[in-house]
Formats: structure tokens, sequence, C-alpha cells
């Protein structure tokens, strides 16, 4: 039988806010009522939840972490900056995967609000409509992280994704590439329309036009690349270089291509975001854009710190740069041209 504070009262013969002031040491309690309730908490084993004490004081040193993909390697640093700057500062992580799904994030956010975390950061799985909504209301500190949530006034800390997407695909067009395809996250993340903005950008600069067949957007998984890249080399006109919108898809379309007896360079070049460490010990090694995965995590768990501290500071978005890592995998076609 789980024992309440009603219970506790009960026994005692004193009230519940009286017992209540005798578990959080609030003064003006007479030291008989008091030791009246502590028998009461002996003989009945009382064990004061901790999510109730956190809704009385109205703090708590847990910061909710919900991820999008917890099988994706990105991640992995982020996850481990929140938890250090976190645990510098006294705090401790409640990680959860919502694996893209909608559904799973409502229902992460609805136990961060019954748990009375300090603050919650999170990589939202849509830009509009969010959960997070509730988070605000209930005066939760939220940092969006990695991607944008555009009806909503909150810290935010992402990647120059427009521009980052603009120069790796540049990078096709100088090469002399013309067909390039690009597998890209959900237009409705922000991350996979900015990358694919970035994508129209390069190509309305080269004046060529966009070519819808060679655009393949859906969950940012490993699936997906494999799927769209076997896609796109069936066309009757395949692409000569494919842009992948993340190092799943990368994985994904790499698999497409080995189990087609392809071979990067040789056959077709290909590009990718985040500089795993695989991307550059496979050969050819892979050109990518590196984010600054650490330092994004490390900045969203400063916003959500300093937001706990300072609750009514205007919101702040920060854009961080990332860095295009040119290796080998982009074949050159105007000097094989000129052959």
């Amino acid at each position: 039988m789980v024992v309440s504070i009603r219970d506790v009262a009960r026994l005692a013969g004193v009230s519940s806010a009286t017992v209540s002031r005798v578990l959080t040491h609030k003064p003006h309690v007479r030291e008989e009522v008091r030791q009246r309730v502590l028998q009461a908490v002996a003989e009945l084993g009382y064990r004061p939840s901790r999510v109730a004490r956190s809704l009385r004081v109205r703090s708590s040193q847990i910061i909710g972490l919900i991820i999008s993909d917890i099988q994706n390697p990105f991640f992995t640093a982020l996850v481990r900056a929140v938890e250090d700057r976190a645990y510098e500062n006294g705090y401790a992580v409640f990680l959860c995967n919502s694996d893209e799904n909608a559904a799973k994030e409502a229902l992460y956010i609805d136990l961060m609000l019954s748990e009375q975390v300090a603050g919650v950061i999170l990589t939202p799985t849509r830009e509009t409509e969010s959960p997070c909504r509730k988070l605000l209301e209930a005066n939760i500190p939220v940092v969006a992280v990695d991607r944008r949530i555009t009806d909503l006034s909150l810290d935010t800390v992402v990647i120059d994704n427009v521009q980052a997407a603009y120069e790796l695909t540049r990078h096709l067009l100088e090469a002399g590439h013309r067909r390039i395809g690009a597998i890209l996250g959900a237009p409705q993340i922000t991350t996979g329309r900015e990358r694919l903005a970035g994508y129209e950008r390069a190509l309305q600069e080269w004046e060529l036009a966009l070519d819808e067949r060679l655009v393949i957007t859906g969950s940012p998984k490993e699936a997906l690349g494999y799927e769209a890249a076997n896609r796109l080399l069936d066309l009757p006109d395949p692409p000569t270089a494919i842009f992948a919108g993340n190092n799943l898809l990368t994985m994904g379309a790499l698999r497409a291509i080995d189990e087609r007896g392809l071979q990067i360079l040789q056959d077709l070049s290909l590009v990718g975001f985040d500089d795993m460490e695989w991307t550059s010990m496979i050969r050819p090694r892979l050109t990518v854009i590196a984010q600054p995965t650490y330092e994004i995590g490390r900045m969203a768990a400063d916003l959500i710190l300093d937001r706990i501290a300072n609750p009514t500071r205007s919101e702040r978005v920060i854009v961080m740069k990332p860095e295009l890592r040119r290796r080998e995998s982009v074949l050159d076609l105007q000097i094989t041209e000129r052959r």
C-alpha cells in the first residue's frame, strides 16, 4: 500500500500542511508536534515523493533532454556536452529518444511536466504546433537544438543549414556535376527544408532548373538513404553525384552503391553532412559538412542554465558555423573531360 501525506497527518493528528512543514524543515512548528509527525512517518514508512517535493518548491535538479534519434551518432557528442555542463552545475540529465515520432515526443514532454524538471532541451520532431507550448505555459524553460520551432519564442541553437548545403552543392557544381541527387530530411523539419533551400540556391546560381526527380525527402534514417539512392540510380539518366543530408542517410546511400558493385569516385561522387570518424577512414575519404556537435550541445546547456537563472530575459537564437571538409569523394568531371 502506498502511504500518503494524508495518512501521516491522520495518525499524527495534524494537518497535511503541518506534515509538509515538518518534512521540509520549515520554522514555527512546535517541537512536540514535530516529534509526533516524525514518529508517524517512521511507523508508516512514509517516503516523500521526489516529484511532489519538486512541485512544492517549484524547482528540480533535473534537465530533460529529448533527442530525435538515439541511433544517430550526431547526438553522441551533443548529449555528452549537455551532460558535462549539467553535471558541472549540479544537475542530472533525463534522456529520452523520440525516434522522430511526434506522439512519443508529446508523451515525453508530458512526463517532463509531471516531473517538474528544471528545463528541457530537445530536438523537435516538427516545426510548428509543438507540445513544447505546454512546457512554456508551465514556466519550464525550453531550448530547441539542431532544429527550429518557428511558432514559439524560445532559445535555439542551430547551424547555418542553408549556407552549409549551398557550399556542399557548389563544390559539386564547381567540379562539373550538373545532375546532383539530394537525399534530405522531411520538409516539416527545419533542417530538411533549409538544406533543400541551400541546394536549390546553388542550382539557381548556376542557372540550372530543379529536377524534382533528383530530390527525395523523408525520415532522415539509414533506410531512406538506401531506398533513395537506389531510386536515383535507377533513373534513365542517373545523377553523377549524390548529396546526403546527414550521416545516416550517407550510410544508407553507401550501402546501396556497394550492393550495386559501384565505386565512389570511379562511378559517381558522394558528399554528406556530419564528419563521423568513419567518413575519413573509408577510401576514398568522404567530403562532408562538419558540424561543431559538442559545441552545439554545450551552448544548448549553457542557454538552459542561464534561462533557469534568468527566466525573464529575452530569447536567444545562436546560429553556429559548420565547415566544409573537402576530401577525395568528388570526381572533377571537368578534368576528366579534358583528358
